[in-house]
This record gives C-alpha cells, sequence and structure tokens, in this order.
C-alpha cells in the first residue's frame, strides 16, 4: 500500500461513518503507517490485510489460525461447536487473526465498523507484525519467509497420501500425531521450518537415510541369547540412537521400526508446525501486550491529531478496555491473569518509569528510571525478551499493588491455602519470582523424554518424566497418549517417573 506523507497528517478526519470502504482502510492504514514507523520506528514485515466473513473466521478458529491448512477431521469438529456457540450468542469472534509469515497477513471481519477496524490494523498488522519480526524466539525458531510454501507443500502432500493411502489411514497417522504435539518440539535446540525449495531438494535423501535408521532397530539383534547388553553396548546405542531425546516426534521419524515413509513424512510436517508455535506459548503476554500498546499509542496519536472523531474514539476505547478487563481473585469470571491487561499495563509502566519515576523505581530499576527513551527501552524488551524473563525484569511494585496481587502456595497435605507473598518489600521479589515461575513452560508442561530401546528382546521403548511439585501426570490422558505412541512405535511403550537424584 502507498504511504502517507508526512504533511497530511493533520488533516481532517480519515472517516466519518461506521461503515467502511476500501478507500477509507487505505486512508487509515497509511495513517497509522506513519505513526507506527516515525514515532514508535517499528520494524515490520509488509502488510497484507484479508477482510473475510464471520463464517471464514470461524473456519481460520479451527485450523489453528492458519492459511493452507491441511484438512484433519478435528477442524470440522471445531469449526461446529464454535459456530454453534456463536449463533447461540454464547460466543463472541475475535475481531482479528494475524498470521506470523513474510508477507505478514492480518484477517479483518467485515462484519467489523470502521472504528473498529482501524483498532484491529494497529494492533495486529503493525503491533503483533513488529514482534514477529524483531523478538529473538520467533527470528531463531520460525521462518516466516517459507512458512506459507511450507504449508502448501504440506497440504499437498497429505492430500496425495489421503488419495494414495486412503483417508482413514491418514487420520489415523495424524491423530497420533496431534496427541504428541506438545512432545514434538525442541525446547532448547533452534531448528528452523525449512523453505519449499530445500524440502524438495532434500526430500529424496532425507527418505533413504530414515529407512536406514529405521532398519538399524532390527538389524542390531545379533545374540539373541544376551538377555543384558554390556556397558559399553549400551552406551553405543545410546549414543547411535542419539537418547536421550525429549522430540518424540522426531524420534519416532527416523527410528520407528513399523513405519512407511509417507508417514514419517507427515510426522516431520506435524512437528515443524509444532515447533512453529512454539514461541507464540512463550510469549503470549509480551505479544499480547506489545499488540495492545501500539494500537493504544496509534489510535491517541490520530485521534490528537484531528484524524479521529470523539465517537470513532470512544468505541475504540469500549473496545480496548474490554480486553483488558482483569476480574479480581474472588470474582466468578477470574481464571487468571489476563495476559493482555498485565501485558499492557507492564509496558505502560515502562513508560512511567523511563518518564516520571519515583524514588522506588530508581531503586528497582536505576538502569531505565528517568532516562527518558522508553521507546528504546520498549524496543529492547520486545526483541529480547520472553514472558517469564520479561517478568523477571520488569514487573515492579506500581503494578503489582494495581492489581492485588499476592502469592499463595498449595501443599497437598495442607487443606488451606498459605499466603505467602503480600505488598510489602519482601512480598514483591516472591510475587514476581512466582508470577514468571507460572508462565515457564518448563514448569507448566511435563517433561518426558526417551532413553532407551530394548534392541535384544521385545523392542520396548521406555521414557521417563519429570514430577514437579509432586503433581502426577493425568492418568487418562497419559494412557490415550501410550496408546497413539504405542501405534506409532510399533510396540509396547512404558513410561516412568524419573528417579531423584
Amino acid at each position: 500500500m502507498r504511504k502517507l506523507a508526512e504533511s497530511t497528517v493533520n488533516a481532517d478526519c480519515l472517516f466519518e461513518d461506521a461503515e467502511w470502504s476500501f478507500d477509507s482502510l487505505r486512508r487509515v492504514y497509511d495513517a497509522i503507517d506513519v505513526v507506527a514507523r516515525n514515532r514508535l520506528n517499528l520494524n515490520l514485515y509488509s502488510n497484507q490485510i484479508e477482510i473475510i466473513s464471520s463464517e471464514q473466521m470461524l473456519d481460520a478458529y479451527s485450523s489453528i489460525g492458519m492459511p493452507l491448512m491441511y484438512r484433519h477431521w478435528s477442524f470440522g469438529k471445531h469449526f461446529i461447536r464454535n459456530e454453534r456457540l456463536y449463533r447461540k450468542g454464547a460466543m463472541g469472534l475475535a475481531y482479528e487473526v494475524v498470521i506470523n509469515s513474510n508477507p505478514c497477513i492480518s484477517y479483518c471481519m467485515e462484519e467489523n465498523t470502521m472504528a473498529m477496524q482501524t483498532l484491529v490494523m494497529a494492533h495486529a498488522a503493525f503491533g503483533h507484525n513488529h514482534f514477529f519480526k524483531t523478538n529473538h524466539l520467533f527470528k531463531q525458531w520460525t521462518d516466516a519467509e517459507g512458512i506459507l510454501d511450507y504449508l502448501e507443500y504440506a497440504r499437498g502432500y497429505i492430500a496425495q497420501c489421503e488419495d494414495r493411502h486412503g483417508v482413514t489411514a491418514v487420520e489415523k497417522l495424524l491423530d497420533s500425531a496431534h496427541a504428541l504435539m506438545p512432545n514434538g518440539v525442541y525446547r532448547y535446540r533452534r531448528p528452523r521450518i525449512p523453505s519449499l525449495s530445500d524440502e524438495k531438494k532434500r526430500r529424496q535423501e532425507r527418505r533413504r537415510f530414515e529407512e536406514h535408521n529405521a532398519s538399524y532397530l532390527w538389524n542390531a539383534v545379533t545374540d539373541k541369547a544376551r538377555v543384558v547388553p554390556a556397558d559399553a553396548e549400551l552406551q553405543q546405542r545410546k549414543r547411535d540412537l542419539h537418547l536421550p531425546e525429549e522430540n518424540l516426534l522426531h524420534f519416532l521419524e527416523h527410528y520407528s521400526p513399523v513405519l512407511s515413509p509417507w508417514q514419517r513424512e507427515i510426522l516431520r510436517i506435524v512437528r515443524n508446525i509444532a515447533q512453529y508455535f512454539y514461541p507464540q506459548k512463550q510469549t503470549r503476554v509480551m505479544n499480547e501486550g506489545c499488540a495492545c500498546f501500539v494500537h493504544f499509542y496509534i489510535i491517541n496519536a490520530l485521534h490528537q491529531n484531528g484524524l479521529l472523531n470523539d465517537g470513532a474514539m470512544l468505541e475504540i476505547l469500549h473496545s480496548h478496555t474490554n480486553v483488558l478487563f482483569q476480574p479480581d481473585f474472588d470474582d466468578p469470571r477470574f481464571n487468571g491473569i489476563n495476559p493482555y491487561a498485565i501485558g499492557f499495563a507492564m509496558m505502560q509502566d515502562i513508560r512511567r518509569v523511563c518518564e516520571n519515576p519515583t524514588d522506588e523505581d530508581r531503586d528497582w530499576f536505576p538502569d531505565t528510571a528517568g532516562c527518558k527513551d522508553w521507546r528504546g527501552v520498549l524496543l529492547d524488551a520486545w526483541a529480547n525478551y520472553r514472558d517469564e524473563s520479561f517478568i523477571q525484569q520488569y514487573l515492579s511494585p506500581t503494578v503489582i499493588r494495581r492489581f492485588r496481587m499476592f502469592a499463595t502456595s498449595n501443599d497437598a497435605d495442607d487443606p488451606y491455602y498459605l499466603v505467602t507473598g503480600i505488598h510489602d518489600e519482601r512480598g514483591f521479589h516472591h510475587i514476581r519470582e512466582t508470577l514468571a515461575q507460572n508462565h515457564d513452560l518448563a514448569s507448566l508442561e511435563p517433561y518426558i523424554q526417551i532413553v532407551d530401546v530394548d534392541l535384544l528382546n521385545d523392542r520396548r521403548l521406555k521414557l521417563q518424566y519429570v514430577e514437579r511439585d509432586g503433581i502426577p501426570l493425568d492418568e487418562d490422558q497419559k494412557e490415550a497418549t501410550l496408546e497413539h505412541l504405542e501405534s506409532l512405535w510399533g510396540y509396547d511403550v512404558i513410561l516412568e517417573k524419573m528417579p531423584v537424584t
């Protein structure tokens, strides 16, 4: 889209009516672009804004918000459920969906008013866009340039497999792969989703490599009479199989003795998509906080310059306030800390600390208090932090008091909760550490890894998990997941608690 000359920033209102048109969308986009680049110094992918219907938005919900997604029955199930709730008025729809790609694709609902389209473009096409492009997790773990091509390749490949091997066989494989998705990612390595061209070049070579590795499990049995291998042999086997392995889908893709080449490729597709979404799970507070801060700043700048009238501003503020609503802990609607609310509040507070610090702020943030460069501090935070580290670094006593936070402990042997942190010097630090830990995926998700394979007997796959805070795995989910794992491995699978050392 063309850029608006800076001389037009003080022109008349960009729109007067609630109804939108493509001309008014272009005018608003150009005005937002001027503020975003010149006042906030945002670094952006090129934007592609799509106007879609409510039914298309529901479809985007059902396919985890991705265009060109392959087919699976679970997506249709989610679509029907969400549609029924929406038609009954029991659920609202998001005003937008944004894709981490280059160009950055933003889906805006056609039912939105012009004021809401303004808010949505500032929030998604500029706030989320900047965060996707600059945050280190997205830069290291995802490929915005190649994701659309890769999804097109994935959808086409899975459709071909349905034609050749049957829809039922493909759906059964995808059911098991989706069940293992949370444990089909690298938590510490930095893989990149390959581009379509790279995928085509390496496909034949990868297939030969995978078949060779899978056959290793069968060829390794040289002495059936021997029940327990020597320690050196055990260690060599683990080295050959790269054990222990935290990425279950990766191990199954390379070493399962029962999967065909096409099944291994589908596992690869599923784990690449799971890896693509992993940074978003670690940055929800920061991502939404960044988008809210950006749209709030831009909307106010447009209103102050006379480009938005009071009616549009009130409508936007009404929606903005609803998104940031944080129920109290004893409110029936309370469901934890609203990531939009805490992220936006912390970023607004960073600006306050940089411009008008108190003595308390100077003690807590000696490097940024009073520095005046709030833009630089925010740009650095958006680029270099995730939720856990961001909260540890920037959550202030002011925000803790504003949200009336306190920390509790919940001992299974104690019938009562114990308040462990309140609004005092010691309590502030404890509350900050507790909230940061609550946003650390390493503490929230079970850590499971493959530790050994019994090659000489029944080829049983052995897994171990770490029990955190004395909380065991859910038995129903554990058994269901192990069934999917066994179907992909082809033999028995056991899961044990990792011994305490």
